[in-house]
């Protein structure tokens, strides 16, 4: 496992970073090889595998979300392209905070 990201079950598709990262970083966890494809920070997720339109996030071995737009392996995964599947959208800003 790489210090930079944490795999929270072996059923997930998504990892914690574990500290800030950034773009054309390249990071190896369970065998999985990644290129960040933007600046993540820390405690963001990012993408273990492609993640297409409407996938179910996966975090916990739960499903966290749904994706609404499509993330290469290594992307950000947050508000901007999921969606929560337990707080509706419009409690949250643009970054993803609460309002």
């Amino acid at each position: 496992m790489s210090s930079a990201l944490i795999r929270l079950s072996p059923t997930d598709n998504v990892a914690v970073c574990c500290r800030s990262v950034a773009a054309g970083e390249s990071l190896t966890i369970e065998g999985l090889e990644l290129v960040v494809q933007r600046d993540v920070a820390l405690g963001h997720k990012l993408a273990l595998v492609p993640l297409k339109l409407g996938d179910v996030v996966l975090k916990y071995g739960v499903p966290i979300g749904s994706m609404t737009a499509p993330a290469a392996a290594g992307d950000w995964v947050h508000m901007h392209n999921m969606k929560s599947d337990y707080m509706p959208a419009h409690l949250r800003d643009a970054t993803g905070d609460r309002a």
